[in-house]
């Protein structure tokens, strides 16, 4: 690891506050696998869930959704789960990429070299993305379990306060 990139990672919050909102026709707060798995993860790591919603998968409710979870001013980041794939009804992709202003391709990049490792080529479906909306992060992710605990174990939990950090510090420049 770089000089910089340790020093940065030691300046970061030691919590940050994220909501987690899952995209989905059928999900309810019982059967919330995907969310559930975000949430208990990132608890684990130290972070905070300050919010937990389920949305259906219609472009104009995520986008209310996203737009009030982005404004909450105790709200660090949001983490999307479902709606990321190819079918009709996936429209998450959609609205996220919309809203972002800052991407971070290398986000969806490793998230599917790594999912490629686990599941092989259907990790081409995966439109999981990430990026910077003013000062928040958020990140979509596919809704399975096993897609939420592979991008929140391995991309999430070791650069979310990073990522933050840098957020901030945009912030403070102004």
């Amino acid at each position: 690891m770089s000089e910089s990139v340790d020093k940065h990672r030691k300046s970061a919050p030691e919590t940050v506050r994220v909501a987690v909102l899952t995209i989905s026709d059928t999900r309810t707060r019982e059967t919330d696998t995907g969310g559930d798995t975000a949430e208990e993860i990132l608890r684990e790591a130290g972070q905070e869930i300050v919010a937990r919603q389920i949305v259906r998968d219609e472009v104009a409710g995520i986008r209310t959704s996203l737009i009030d979870l982005l404004a909450n001013p105790d709200v660090d980041a949001v983490v999307t789960t479902g709606g990321t794939g190819i079918s009709g009804r996936d429209t998450t992709y959609e609205v996220v990429d919309r809203m972002i202003e800052k991407k971070l391709d290398g986000f969806g990049e490793i998230f599917r070299m790594l999912s490629y490792e686990e599941i092989g080529a259907a990790a081409i479906m995966s439109r999981a993305i990430a990026g910077a909306v003013g000062t928040k992060f958020i990140a979509s992710l596919p809704g399975s379990r096993n897609a939420v605990r592979l991008a929140v174990e391995k991309l999430l939990v070791p650069e979310l306060a990073h990522i933050v950090f840098e957020l901030r510090k945009h912030e403070e420049s102004r």
